[in-house]
């Protein structure tokens, strides 16, 4: 069963999205909050795989709360739910460590597939979202220094896209394994931890 945690300040929204995931097969609500005050005890206590979190919250926003979570919970993975789809929340979002940026206007199915993939490995990202990434991607050159093969380069696109490590493997016709040795050839060269970490590196420092 996936462990979901949810984190939304619109009471509405908090129970819908508690009984979506009590209604979706493999996974449970391990519990659902209105506010960042305790995150980091919440976390220790209810143990979750995935987080849904909002970005505006009372007290502490969903961002600080991201790198709180990060910092002392790393195997965590959280994706952000918000109204907002401007590039500083997106990229603020992925340097805290985010896995997935979602627009609160996806439909339950969005959801509940993009828990699943972050919850496998891969990014998850609406697509008017992943398109401000990807044309961020494509108005900036990659620093010699790094030197990123262009298979690397395009797992690398591709993670940002929101997908899988599986799809990845899908879309450039190799193996779930290559697909891995890849992107331990990225974390190494870029002296990363994750996949969020190297698409944020990438996009903070020009690389691609």
């Amino acid at each position: 069963m996936i462990r979901v945690a949810i984190y939304d300040d619109h009471l509405q929204r908090c129970e819908s999205l508690s009984a979506l995931i009590r209604n979706t097969g493999d996974m449970e609500c391990v519990g659902a909050f209105q506010d960042c005050h305790h995150v980091e005890d919440e976390m220790l206590l209810l143990k979750p795989d995935i987080v849904l979190m909002d970005i505006e919250m009372p007290g502490t926003d969903g961002i600080n709360a991201v790198w709180k979570i990060k910092k002392n919970f790393p195997l965590i993975r959280i994706i952000m739910q918000t109204v907002f789809d401007d590039a500083g929340k997106i990229f603020a979002s992925l340097q805290a460590g985010a896995e997935g940026y979602l627009l609160k206007n996806a439909g339950a199915e969005k959801i509940v597939e993009s828990i699943r993939e972050v919850y496998n490995g891969g990014a998850s990202m609406t697509p008017s979202v992943a398109l401000r990434v990807m044309k961020y991607f494509n108005q900036i050159k990659h620093p010699d220094e790094y030197r990123l093969t262009p298979k690397e380069k395009e797992v690398l696109f591709l993670l940002a896209e929101g997908n899988s490590y599986k799809m990845v493997a899908d879309k450039m016709d190799i193996s779930y394994f290559t697909v891995n040795a890849h992107i331990r050839k990225i974390y190494e060269k870029l002296h990363v931890h994750s996949v969020s970490e190297a698409i944020s590196f990438a996009l903070k420092n020009r690389i691609v």
